[in-house]
């Protein structure tokens, strides 16, 4: 029920944030202007109340010496015409006579009890004030609706100041709010304005702290979508450029089929041709891969390091064995990270395939899982000649092969690799490989 409330009240609410901010400023000038009138009002009636008491004690104290002692009858009365009932004094003697009233038929029953007590009397409430002397008792009465005309007349006029500076209040705010959300609206005009392809950051001058969060924010995004942006560019045109070569050995490898002159020669060619056609088939597989990993977010789901680094052993076996290679998993740790684990096989696997075709045939690759305190980490050592330091960058990048031995390739492995690792929060270090003497894979997370 109380949900249904709040979502009816927003409802109820404009969306837009200046007149919402009116709206509420608005409100709480009206609610304070009706609390201070209602605490004027009470202030008011106190001090007409007291102010008033006062003036029924002394008016009684004066008539105590004024009045014969020994009246035996009704003083004379106001005439009727000037009759007013709003203040009324009467004197009564010690037996219960009512010797004086001010006005005719202006008579309250005589009170027994002395000082000031309210009475209903006449269709109102009168305030009376009685004193008894040696042989009479005077009674002064108003009527409170007097005292309430006042207090009303008192609470009016201090509210009469802020009833005129309400249309002032009304335009301060309104100027205020206006003034407040005048760097948003720019903000609002320069994004309006941009073309689709402009992703420069929005100035976050003079904005309010509440906004300027949303803005770094958002300058951010920009600077996200642009590197994606310019990786796109750049993968298209590396892609474009890569895959230029292979076709055209396709294509004179085809022209060579068709110019064989006897069996053996077709033979050859065809034997090319195929080869050419499976790396071709590689080459797209991994740009494939490439793009893939690079605009995929990483899953948050527990992956065993350790099963993983055994499913890739497993994918690159036949790869060892047909070179005659020594690669397996050392002693390694159980480590579970957060991320997608066919992502993370594919991870292990290029740099296992890496490893075995940057070593000589009969060389040896290790695997291992390590778990250094709160931290994961994978790596990969191989006996091959390694990457000289000044290179080792420059080999993350797509395409770039700073290897010999002229070993198939081209260049996306550890491309792949970094995609990957930087999707799952990890980092990739390359280094040499004091155990082995060739190159060392470092995959750390955390």
């Amino acid at each position: 029920m109380t949900c249904q409330l709040t979502q009816a009240l927003h409802g109820l609410l404009p969306r837009s944030l200046r007149m919402r901010l009116l709206v509420f400023l608005l409100a709480a000038i009206v609610l304070a202007g009706a609390v201070q009138g209602a605490l004027a009002y009470r202030g008011a009636l106190a001090e007409a109340d007291a102010l008033f008491d006062y003036h029924m004690q002394q008016t009684a104290l004066a008539l105590r010496s004024g009045l014969p002692v020994d009246a035996q009858g009704l003083g004379p009365g106001l005439d009727p015409e000037d009759e007013n009932h709003e203040f009324v004094v009467q004197v009564w003697t010690n037996e219960g006579l009512r010797i004086f009233e001010s006005a005719v038929g202006a008579a309250l029953p005589q009170i027994a009890v002395l000082g000031f007590t309210d009475v209903q009397a006449r269709g109102g409430t009168y305030r009376v004030f009685s004193m008894q002397t040696r042989s009479q008792v005077i009674q002064v009465a108003q009527n409170m609706a007097a005292r309430r005309d006042m207090a009303r007349s008192l609470a009016l006029r201090t509210l009469a100041p802020l009833a005129i500076m309400a249309p002032l209040l009304v335009l301060a705010v309104w100027w205020g709010v206006s003034r407040s959300l005048a760097p948003v609206e720019r903000v609002r005009r320069q994004l309006a304005q941009r073309q689709a392809d402009d992703l420069s950051p929005v100035s976050d001058a003079q904005l309010p702290d509440e906004v300027q969060p949303l803005v770094s924010e958002l300058n951010l995004l920009f600077e996200r979508v642009q590197r994606a942006f310019d990786a796109q560019q750049h993968f298209v045109a590396d892609a474009a450029h890569e895959l230029r070569s292979p076709l055209a050995a396709l294509r004179l490898q085809l022209q060579g089929l068709q110019r064989a002159g006897d069996d053996a020669a077709r033979a050859a060619a065809i034997a090319r041709l195929s080869a050419g056609i499976d790396r071709a088939t590689r080459l797209v597989e991994q740009l494939l891969n490439l793009a893939r990993q690079e605009a995929a977010t990483a899953a948050t789901e527990p992956v065993d390091l350790r099963a993983v680094a055994q499913l890739a052993l497993a994918d690159v076996a036949p790869a060892a064995q047909a070179r005659s290679m020594d690669v397996g998993l050392l002693n390694s740790d159980a480590a579970t990270v957060p991320g997608n684990a066919e992502a993370l096989r594919m991870l292990a696997r290029n740099l296992l395939d890496n490893a075995i075709k940057y070593t000589p045939p009969g060389g040896q690759v290790d695997l291992q899982v390590r778990a250094e305190g709160r931290h994961a980490v994978l790596t990969v050592e191989d006996s091959g000649s390694g990457i000289a330091p000044e290179h080792r960058e420059r080999v993350m990048q797509r395409f770039v092969r700073e290897t010999s031995e002229g070993a198939p390739g081209s260049g996306l492995g550890l491309a792949i690799v970094q995609a990957i690792a930087q999707a799952h929060g990890a980092t990739v270090q390359l280094g040499a490989s004091a155990r082995l003497g060739g190159l060392r894979v470092t995959v750390r997370w955390g």
